[in-house]
């Protein structure tokens, strides 16, 4: 069982930039790959970025590659989101979601579906707004 905790979220105007956290508990942080995504009013979930249990490889979506960039720390069991530039569409409620690591030949499709995610945290309220 792993609890998950965001933090950081935001009004903001467009171009600037935001860093969200999330901490985990409850279980081992460093055997889950993480993953972080996002939800608009009206829109379905839709992926944003995710790390492996090691932090050797990320997965971004096309919409945010080059400007967010994710992170983890293991020793403080702590996932990170830097978003840079952001833009009115990057507006949201961002989710973390934790799976356990395994390596996939797929991993790349693996870790960026949503439904493969066990656990989820409550949610962070990003508003990019002039």
């Amino acid at each position: 069982q792993v609890q998950l905790v965001e933090s950081g979220g935001d009004l903001v105007q467009p171009g600037e930039s935001l860093r969200l956290s999330c901490v985990a508990s409850g279980s081992t942080f460093s055997s889950y790959t993480m993953g972080w995504f996002r939800q608009a009013p009206g829109k379905d979930r839709e992926f944003v970025a995710s790390i492996t249990w090691r932090g050797i490889s990320t997965y971004y979506a096309e919409s945010v590659k080059g400007r967010f960039t994710i992170s983890r720390d293991n020793a403080k069991n702590t996932l990170y989101l830097q978003m840079d530039s952001l833009k009115p569409d990057d507006a949201a409620v961002y989710y973390c979601a934790a799976t356990p690591g395994v390596t996939y030949t797929n991993a790349n499709v693996y870790y960026t579906t949503a439904t493969n995610y066990k656990y989820w945290g409550q949610g962070t309220q990003v508003t990019v707004s002039s």
